[in-house]
């Protein structure tokens, strides 16, 4: 099968744009701890077809966040990966099953509370933060991915409580999301996406997400750690504020 270099639904001035767009927002996620996937997302769903957004993103997303791992691998907490990955599985695999199509605002409402939670409230137990708090997250995070694309901040403002240093939290967030990525190629290529007709695209957002990702991480080296938490905190609170906003458009209860 011949694969073109761009999927024919996608203009070469909006794929350059777009690669340049993955170098920034890998470099906001590196520096900053999140956001630059929600930005990203933002950007893709503008231009490209709606049934190739979430998917390629998740591929993309995929491989960024690997590029940071393997960057930061030293930093990574390997006990709330552990307790993490049992999660994406079963979340993955829930998802797959039940295939629900529920309105999306419902999501983007819950995510938002949740930030909004989880970076200005009171702080939670620490048991939630344990081997169970972290599989029940990561379960729940998992099954609402495949379906909004837009779980990176909840589970940033729950790995953020877990850690004060920086660079332990950027390096398990990315390690984390690695593994909630990962299931959406099976996922969706179950379900008869062609994720061969995007490979290069992806290939190429891939690349220079890690070259965004290697400029960001000299930026959070020239941060410290309370200044970085309060810079997440900021771009959490104003991700959530979006989907708040987001869920405000699509649903007509507040009408």
């Amino acid at each position: 099968m011949d694969i073109a270099l761009l999927p024919e639904s996608l203009d070469l001035s909006v794929a350059l744009f777009l690669l340049a767009s993955s170098v920034i927002t890998s470099m906001i996620t590196a520096s900053l701890g999140a956001g630059g996937g929600v930005l990203l997302l933002i950007l893709m769903a503008t231009w490209m077809p709606a049934a190739a957004i979430i998917p390629v993103h998740g591929m993309i997303q995929l491989g960024s966040n690997g590029g940071r791992a393997i960057l930061t691998w030293k930093h990574i907490d390997w006990r709330t990966i552990a307790a993490f990955a049992p999660g994406v599985i079963a979340g993955a695999a829930a998802g797959a099953w039940l295939l629900v199509s529920l309105p999306a605002y419902l999501w983007q409402l819950t995510i938002a509370v949740f930030v909004l939670y989880l970076c200005w409230g009171p702080a939670l137990p620490k048991s939630a933060f344990g081997p169970v708090g972290v599989f029940i997250a990561a379960t729940i995070t998992s099954f609402v991915s495949l379906f909004v694309g837009a779980t990176g901040p909840l589970v940033a403002a729950f790995i953020k409580q877990i850690h004060v240093d920086r660079f332990r939290t950027v390096a398990t967030f990315a390690t984390a999301m690695v593994l909630q990525h990962a299931p959406k190629a099976l996922v969706f290529g179950v379900t008869g996406f062609v994720f061969a007709h995007w490979l290069p695209f992806i290939l190429a957002m891939v690349a220079c997400g890690f070259a965004g990702t290697w400029i960001g991480l000299r930026l959070l080296n020239s941060l410290n750690n309370s200044w970085f938490s309060k810079a997440l905190n900021l771009v959490l609170t104003i991700l959530a504020l979006r989907l708040m906003w987001q869920a405000s458009q699509a649903a007509d209860w507040w009408i």
